[in-house]
């Protein structure tokens, strides 16, 4: 009989009125409130891993987007920027993670220097953790430091950044 427990139930005297007009016990049984906690708890942790584990890829649709968005904005910058050949980058392919982290590293800079704050930034900044999660360094090795890349101007690191997103998202869509 100890798995039986006495819970309150307070009835409000009409809608939006916060004092009760009544006191009602009613006898629960401790075994079902608690069997429900563990199926909510269960749930949790499915719904957990199922999202987690869906997103195996990087978006680069929504990478290219957020691209263009930004273009406007950061192309009035003078900085020079390590930017990788798409072409060497696509025909050696074990280096393509290092690479198109080389870029994002180098766009984050170039919108931390111009203070560019807005949806899209946040979006790469996103990307860039997703990357490092899945591609971690030990995965980059025989392939060139980001500063063994050549020096190029804002224009021409956004034109090959594109290509390689553009590259990408054909990749992914042929697969």
């Amino acid at each position: 009989m100890k798995d039986f427990t006495t819970a309150l139930l307070f009835q409000p005297t009409h809608h939006g009125d916060p004092r009760p007009k009544g006191v009602q016990f009613l006898s629960t049984c401790k075994l079902c409130r608690e069997s429900h906690k563990t199926q909510v708890w269960l749930c949790f942790l499915v719904l957990s891993f199922l999202s987690t584990s869906t997103c195996v890829a990087l978006d680069y649709t929504n990478a290219l987007i957020s691209l263009k968005a930004l273009e406007h904005t950061i192309e009035k910058s003078d900085a020079m920027l390590y930017a990788p050949s798409v072409s060497e980058i696509l025909k050696e392919g074990k280096c393509l993670n290092m690479s198109l982290k080389c870029y994002i590293l180098e766009l984050i800079m170039v919108i931390h220097e111009e203070e560019v704050n807005n949806t899209y930034v946040d979006y790469f900044y996103d990307f860039k953790d997703e990357l490092e999660k899945l591609h971690p360094e030990a995965n980059n090795l025989g392939c060139l430091p980001c500063e063994a890349y050549p020096l190029k101007n804002i224009t021409i690191f956004l034109e090959r950044l594109k290509y390689l997103f553009e590259a990408l998202n054909l990749e992914n869509s042929a697969k």
